[in-house]
């Protein structure tokens, strides 16, 4: 049985041109997500902590979203 072809050069970047207009539709839903998501957990930090430093809060919950960004990419991408 014949092996198909590799895609060569071009033909992968005219795949991720198509990938990235794709993504550039859905990159203000993206950056919402994702706010949304800090937004929960400075609503829990706050239940939490009545007196809370919002500003070291925040860059609390962020850096925790960014660890997890990058677990999740070395678990998906290797």
């Amino acid at each position: 049985m014949a092996r198909a072809a590799e895609p060569n050069i071009k033909e992968k970047n005219e795949v991720a041109k198509i990938e990235e207009k794709e993504l550039e539709g859905h990159r203000d839903e993206i950056i919402a997500d994702v706010k949304g998501l800090v937004e929960k957990y400075r609503a829990i930090f706050d239940w939490d902590v009545p007196d809370i430093d919002q500003m070291a809060a925040d860059k609390l919950i962020l850096m925790e979203v960014r660890k997890a960004l990058n677990e999740l990419e070395h678990k998906m991408l290797g």
